[in-house]
């Protein structure tokens, strides 16, 4: 059995959140989506849960991230093509998010980045061959 992740994260306004991530593309499972959460499939294997501030609190004693100030995680989420990379960033800027970056062609690997409307970066990578290995 594959394991599966699925990755918290507190979010403002769940109803404008859910929206960012449908137009992406993603679907909800209604099983995990309720008034304070909604759970984002993004492949059989990962899931986002979306949290409210509140909801996002039962879970740990710690204070939320302030995202408009540091950073909490980086995401990054593989692509099956660099065409992907760059259709995910533009519905991602078109749907309310924003970039920081330019795509960056490194030979081996695609890299481009977006940042969702709660300040999560999320970082999207196509591997187009393997890396080249480090000289000792």
């Amino acid at each position: 059995m594959n394991k599966q992740i699925f990755l918290n994260l507190p979010v403002a306004d769940l109803s404008k959140s859910i929206a960012f991530y449908q137009a992406l593309g993603y679907a909800l499972n209604p099983q995990f989506t309720g008034d304070a959460t909604a759970c984002v499939v993004i492949n059989e294997t990962t899931f986002v849960m979306l949290l409210t501030h509140a909801r996002f609190r039962d879970f740990t004693p710690k204070a939320i991230c302030d995202t408009t100030q540091a950073v909490e995680i980086l995401l990054t989420l593989s692509c099956d093509s660099r065409l992907e990379v760059d259709e995910l960033v533009a519905r991602a800027v078109a749907a309310g998010g924003t970039t920081y970056d330019k795509g960056e062609d490194f030979g081996f690997m695609y890299t481009h980045s977006f940042v969702d409307p709660d300040g999560h970066g999320w970082g999207l990578v196509h591997m187009n061959a393997v890396p080249p290995t480090a000289s000792t």
